[in-house]
């Protein structure tokens, strides 16, 4: 599991370092830059964070590309962390 909270981390970082989509991440769940450490805590975040990325395509590819990750890796950490098979 170690791994797959590594895999949502690094997710969230480079999300961080992407301003556009981290508004969209921010809008679609209701968060505020602010309260997402406190959001991190929650259960099921980490899975949320997974399912944003693979929820659009191009967005998982371009995170796989710009950190060398595979995406089949994203799919297992989000499984691993709890996620459901519908994403």
């Amino acid at each position: 599991m170690a791994d797959a909270e590594d895999t949502a981390i690094g997710v969230l970082v480079w999300l961080a370092g992407e301003p556009e989509l981290m508004g969209r991440f921010l809008a679609l769940t209701g968060l505020e830059a602010g309260n997402l450490r406190e959001a991190a805590r929650e259960p099921g975040f980490l899975a949320g964070v997974l399912e944003f990325l693979m929820n659009h395509e191009p967005t998982l590819m371009e995170f796989c590309a710009a950190t060398g990750t595979r995406p089949e890796d994203v799919t297992r950490a989000f499984h691993a962390l709890g996620g459901s098979s519908q994403a």
